[in-house]
């Protein structure tokens, strides 16, 4: 059972996702993906399904049954997969993707359509459902569990089925451990295996993100004998002060020796677009000195002082044509993007 802990606004538990129409006269088209919906009558409805970023992870025991103790603080981004619904009247879940790797029956998306429809008691209802996939995978963004949230949400409303939002944060808790964050929608600290969480207000810095072209398996990871699994639990004070790490870096490094490289090239050119755009004194947050790892991986996300300097630093890197990596120049958000304007 996900313990939403007493902290948490009573608004922060019945926000409703921000869902934008396509009628049949528009151009059909998913604007930050470019994907072509499918042409037949009804409306679609889109919706936004945000990257988050782990800004710390501690390893704090492991349970008899293999689960691991943890300690996080989530926070979102304003860099989104997009997904577009179209209500049928015939029970049947269609999937339509931009990345043929995740055209299957098993995909998190119906698994979570499925979950609505067995929670509705065997509902005629059923959906045609678009995913137009932005956010790299494997890489520590938590986009498949997003699109899990965002089809949860967005269902819930489209089928006028009037779950509430702990009701869907525990469905989302059966098909991931980072599924109830995204539902729930806000920055939290989480505890326990991830169940335990709490609100949240942090500064809502940009950011540099460096996603290269690895896959980390997370099982790989967290079954890895090297993986520290006895850290102290720290308070968000200790976090704040700069007293907190990625457990799991060293071990993906380790296996991926070009991430820690990628880290190395990171830093230099933060240093040099500091240096170029005259920025001295303090770190933007003292909280993130270095770029960190985000969940099991593989990408690298740092702290800026603004847009400007993280973009610049982002151009030298991309300048780099020995460097195989994507990157992001993206916001922090304490509220999803799926439900408030990013």
């Amino acid at each position: 059972m996900v313990d939403w802990q007493s902290r948490v606004p009573d608004t922060q538990l019945s926000m409703l996702p921000r869902l934008q129409r396509i009628t049949d006269a528009e151009s059909g088209l998913l604007p930050l993906s470019g994907m072509q919906l499918p042409s037949a009558s009804g409306d679609w409805w889109r919706a936004l399904a945000p990257a988050k970023i782990n800004l710390f992870l501690h390893i704090t025991g492991q349970r008899d049954n293999g689960y691991h103790d943890l300690q996080t603080l989530f926070q979102f981004l304003d860099w989104h997969d997009e997904l577009a619904y179209r209500v049928r009247d015939d029970g049947e879940l269609r999937l339509q993707t931009s990345n043929a790797e995740l055209q299957s029956d098993d995909n998190l998306v119906i698994r979570a359509a499925r979950a609505l429809q067995q929670v509705a008691g065997g509902s005629k209802t059923g959906c045609d459902i678009a995913l137009g996939k932005m956010l790299p995978m494997g890489a520590g963004l938590g986009g498949g569990s997003s699109d899990a949230a965002t089809t949860l949400c967005a269902l819930n409303q489209l089928w006028e089925l009037n779950l509430s939002s702990e009701q869907l944060i525990e469905l989302g808790l059966s098909l991931g451990a980072d599924v109830p964050v995204f539902v729930a929608g806000h920055a939290c600290w989480a505890e326990g295996i991830g169940e335990k969480m709490s609100v949240v207000e942090l500064p809502e810095y940009w950011y540099l993100l460096a996603s290269p072209d690895v896959h980390v398996e997370t099982a790989k990871v967290f079954n890895s004998p090297q993986l520290t699994r006895d850290t102290s639990a720290i308070k968000i004070a200790d976090f704040l002060a700069g007293d907190s790490r990625n457990d799991c870096e060293n071990v993906v490094t380790e296996q991926h020796a070009s991430i820690g490289h990628l880290r190395q090239l990171m830093q230099q050119a933060l240093a040099a677009s500091s240096a170029e755009l005259d920025m001295h004194g303090d770190l933007p947050w003292q909280a993130l000195p270095v770029p960190r790892m985000t969940g099991t991986g593989s990408t690298l996300f740092a702290v800026c002082h603004d847009q400007v300097q993280a973009q610049l630093a982002a151009n030298r890197l991309q300048e780099n044509k020995a460097i195989q990596a994507r990157f992001t120049v993206a916001k922090a958000m304490n509220v999803s993007g799926l439900f408030a304007e990013p």
